[in-house]
């Protein structure tokens, strides 16, 4: 090869170089290797193009000196691009810098937040007000992500939103505290949390008043006591006119000192028309909580035990067959009663998780004391097996008022003969009935703050943001978010000496064992390139 064939070659290879780098924004692939695809876009969200008749613009407003001094940003701009790239053009995605380009003021009226963070810039530390919050627009409607701070959910955020935006359907949770004594705000403030993060709107509906009809899904937690039945008649009728509910409650209820009785309204005989019986029995499992009680005969010491009452629900228990526990990672039950399932004709039950096998119940002289463990155990052997605690059913429900006189409303909700308002007739119930969709999880703290906080139970809340897709038959986007937090938990493991082991493994695994393979790896390369020096000496000077 001459001289003037080398410097062609030279000229056509920086040319290719040059042209590919021109279109490698275009012409980009990712290699996912996690073992979840968590950073691959699910077909969900590949095929919204066929869903968006228009243009859907998406402004990634990312300061710059949050993308340089983190890789995050860089990767939720890869997946945007990736979205992008699988919309045949329907999708366009840009990154500003609001700082840059002088938009704070408008950017901050959209909803996306500034946060104070320290940046390191020439070894000096300075505190800047930095964005990473996500605008979608379509049409007149737009959506904002205040503010990005993982990749974890990304994915399940735009596409849900972008689903809602264009389908004109909003995301909205209506729910009702169904116990005397619990209010919303403070009881609920951390299932809100979740589901408004999730992009719902959330909303509280009131006993003894009108259920909307439009209410895509509502949450009815606890309400066994006290429940009416203008209540019951009202939640009753939403479900004849196609609603989706999601009931959490038990057959047994107990007081702070830990006292039972069973529960008496009208909401179990309703869950048991529709084909939920509730049973008036504790489930305990010994894949359990760990709770502080007080020593026997040492007042005021406290010890940590394991409550069988308090079930860890595990990931394998699940139904992976259904779209609501097919990505399923766990649930922590408090108190729990099993469920028997036992569909009438039109409608379809299924579990959706269970107890493990080493599970058993307390069908009478309940004791749930944690001080008191010989009393857990009496029923043991005669009962032992798995238990169904959850349950979704789908169809055309059989009415819980077809014989039953219809009750009167009195403004207010008060069931008062002697009210001084003249009571209204309530509304009429449905000619015909239309499918609706329920789920029955028979626990009725499962939702409760105080209780997720001892527990730290964040498994509960995605699991209740899981149901809100499923009542809003947002099927195929379940999976996407909760496919990211699959990662595997050693308080799984439930033997004492089995958990023990397994984190003695792992820290020998990465304290010693990574580190010297890394360090044999090195030397063992080392020693093989001086010995293929050595070979080429030898021939260079044979």
């Amino acid at each position: 090869m001459n001289k003037k064939q080398t410097t062609i070659i030279t000229a056509l290879s920086l040319l290719v170089l040059v042209l590919t780098l021109m279109v490698s924004s275009r012409l980009w692939f990712r290699l996912d290797l996690t073992r979840n695809k968590a950073y691959t876009i699910s077909p969900a969200s590949r095929e919204l193009s066929r869903e968006i008749p228009g243009e859907l613009r998406i402004t990634y407003y990312l300061s710059d000196e949050l993308k340089t001094a983190y890789a995050i940003p860089g990767e939720i701009e890869d997946i945007l691009r990736e979205y992008a790239a699988r919309s045949r053009g329907k999708i366009r995605v840009s990154v500003k810098d609001p700082v840059k380009s002088g938009m704070q003021a408008s950017v901050e009226e959209l909803g996306v937040a500034g946060r104070q963070m320290q940046v390191v810039e020439r070894n000096q530390a300075t505190v800047a007000l930095v964005y990473s919050g996500i605008l979608i627009e379509y049409l007149d409607k737009s959506s904002v992500i205040p503010w990005v701070g993982g990749s974890e959910t990304i994915e399940y955020d735009l596409t849900s939103r972008i689903r809602s935006l264009v389908n004109e359907s909003e995301r909205h949770v209506g729910i009702v505290v169904g116990d005397n004594g619990k209010l919303f705000d403070n009881d609920y403030g951390y299932v809100s949390s979740a589901l408004q993060g999730a992009g719902y709107r959330v909303s509280v509906v009131y006993p003894d008043y009108e259920v909307p009809d439009m209410l895509p899904a509502l949450f009815v937690f606890g309400g066994g006591n006290d429940l009416t039945e203008n209540a019951l008649y009202r939640i009753d009728r939403y479900v004849q006119r196609g609603g989706k509910v999601l009931f959490a409650t038990d057959a047994l209820a107990s007081d702070e000192q830990l006292s039972v009785r069973p529960v008496e309204g009208g909401l179990l005989a309703m869950l048991k028309t529709y084909g939920v019986a509730v049973e008036t029995q504790f489930a305990l499992d010994t894949s359990s909580n760990i709770v502080q009680a007080e020593t026997p005969g040492a007042p005021g010491r406290i010890q940590l035990i394991r409550y069988p009452f308090w079930v860890s629900v595990l990931g394998e228990y699940g139904n992976r067959l259904q779209p609501i526990t097919s990505t399923f990672a766990g649930l922590d039950l408090y108190w729990p009663s099993p469920l028997t399932l036992d569909a009438p004709p039109g409608v379809e039950a299924e579990a959706l998780f269970t107890t493990t096998e080493d599970a058993w119940l307390q069908t009478e002289n309940f004791n749930i004391m944690p001080a008191q463990s010989w009393a857990w155990v009496t029923e043991r052997d005669a009962t032992a097996g798995v238990k169904t605690l959850g349950a979704a059913l789908t169809g055309t429900f059989p009415r819980y008022f077809p014989t039953k006189p219809q009750p009167v409303d009195n403004e207010g909700g008060q069931e008062d003969a002697q009210a001084e308002v003249a009571p209204d007739s309530l509304p009429d119930m449905p000619v015909t009935a239309k499918e609706a969709r329920i789920i029955v999880v028979g626990d009725a703290e499962m939702g409760l703050s105080r209780f997720l906080e001892q527990t730290r139970s964040q498994r509960n809340l995605d699991f209740l943001v899981a149901a809100a897709d499923w009542l809003s038959n947002d099927d195929d986007i379940i999976g996407i978010r909760s496919r990211a937090s699959g990662g595997g938990r050693l308080d799984r493991i439930i033997d004492e000496e089995k958990r023990a082991a397994a984190m003695g493994f792992s820290h020998i695994l990465g304290v010693v064992v990574m580190p010297l393979a890394v360090v044999v790896l090195g030397l063992t390369v080392a020693g093989r390139r001086k010995k293929i020096a050595g070979r080429v000496s030898e021939q260079a000077e044979g």
